[in-house]
């Protein structure tokens, strides 16, 4: 797996860090960060807007190769088997279908195996299904926002499961960003002096090893969002308090956020670090935050404009990224985008044309995606397997 930049690890190393070194000692030093600072967004949700006056003046956005028309190429898509109001992620053999009420998600395997349901409550309801082929985590976040998610994480080799919460060690927090990939497993955490950081777990490990670790903590006044992970990086949104807000996109290395260079000062949304360098989407308009650019690094080391998408659907899943697209004028569909780690544009779904549609998703489960359309023309969910 390929560094980006040479001062970055991958996931592999961060997880051997994770494995080797005793919690106490991962804490970071002069994590003071405050819990919600005065006048600013809770440290897991940036002020919606795109720059800040107190930040320095945008570097020189480096040119870019003209956007590519992508290539046609579906996957081999075939129904989810459920309506689009219960949310499917499969992955590893395992379908988990989230209920419309979000309060019971079922996790059904190979035959064989018995189900696993996760249940929420009147007061905890379902926010993130995570898989990675090996794993799932099944994340309850509580709807008054006041006590620290409660996630379950399954086993899929043998359906075994455990609870992480806010006695956890290092403990959830309410909200926050989540992400799996891998068996590496981040979290938003609480560190010392109530520092606002995230959370590293190797799910593979047993015994004492098992315990998560501090692997990052947010500047004094600062929060982060949009974990990403891939076969390379950790890649992270950090921003600031200031209103608007400044985002900016980075790598997780040695307890410090690294800056990816070239993406334009405080404009940066979601970054996904493939073998050939880092993809990044930026939202170009500061009052439509639903609206994002995708810019992409190809092998020769080029810049890549790679075109408008959702914003929020940037996803890494079995060495490619993923994005949506909503359709840009009237009778176009809505499509689901892939760039390749090694350098190839394609269109992997489509709705069908003439009806005005968007799409939910992708979700990635490690060895298959899954997409919820949603269509004049008939809603569908689909998913298939990844090359």
């Amino acid at each position: 797996m390929k560094l980006l930049a040479a001062h970055a690890p991958h996931a592999a190393v961060l997880v051997a860090v994770l494995v080797a070194v005793p919690v106490a000692v991962l804490v970071l030093g002069g994590c003071s960060g405050s819990d919600e600072p005065t006048g600013s967004p809770s440290p897991g949700e940036p002020s919606p807007s795109a720059t800040s006056s107190s930040t320095p003046s945008p570097d020189p956005t480096p040119s870019t190769d003209p956007t590519p028309t992508p290539a046609f190429a579906p996957l081999a898509w075939e129904p989810a088997g459920r309506p689009v109001e219960e949310e499917v992620t499969a992955g590893g053999g395992w379908t988990v279908v989230v209920d419309q009420e979000r309060s019971l998600a079922t996790l059904a395997g190979p035959p064989g195996t018995r189900n696993v349901t996760v249940s929420g409550d009147k007061r905890f309801r379902i926010e993130h299904v995570l898989v990675d082929g090996d794993w799932a985590v099944v994340v309850l976040r509580d709807t008054l926002q006041q006590r620290p998610a409660r996630a379950t994480i399954v086993d899929l080799a043998n359906g075994e499961t455990t609870v992480l919460d806010g006695a956890s060690d290092p403990p959830t927090v309410n909200g926050g960003t989540w992400a799996l990939a891998g068996g590496l497993l981040v979290h938003a955490t609480r560190g010392r002096d109530a520092a606002y950081c995230l959370s590293a777990r190797n799910l593979g490990t047993r015994g004492p090893e098992a315990r998560g670790a501090v692997a990052y903590c947010a500047a004094e006044r600062h929060g982060f969002a949009n974990a990403r992970i891939s076969s390379t990086e950790l890649g992270l949104m950090s921003f600031d308090d200031q209103r608007p807000s400044c985002r900016s996109l980075g790598t997780v290395a040695d307890g410090e956020l690294v800056p990816v260079q070239g993406v334009e000062a405080c404009r940066g949304w979601e970054l996904v670090v493939s073998t050939a360098g880092p993809v990044w989407s930026v939202i170009p308009r500061p009052n439509a935050l639903d609206e994002a650019s995708v810019l992409a690094t190809a092998p020769d080391g080029s810049t890549v404009d790679l075109g408008p998408a959702t914003s929020g659907s940037l996803t890494w899943c079995a060495g490619a990224t993923y994005f949506a697209r909503d359709p840009q004028s009237p009778g176009e569909p809505a499509r689901l985008l892939r760039w390749t780690d090694a350098g190839a544009f394609e269109v992997v779904y489509e709705t069908p044309a003439g009806a005005q549609a968007f799409l939910d998703g992708p979700r990635c489960g490690g060895d298959r995606i899954t997409v919820s359309a949603y269509a004049e023309s008939g809603d569908q969910q689909v998913s298939a397997p990844v090359p």
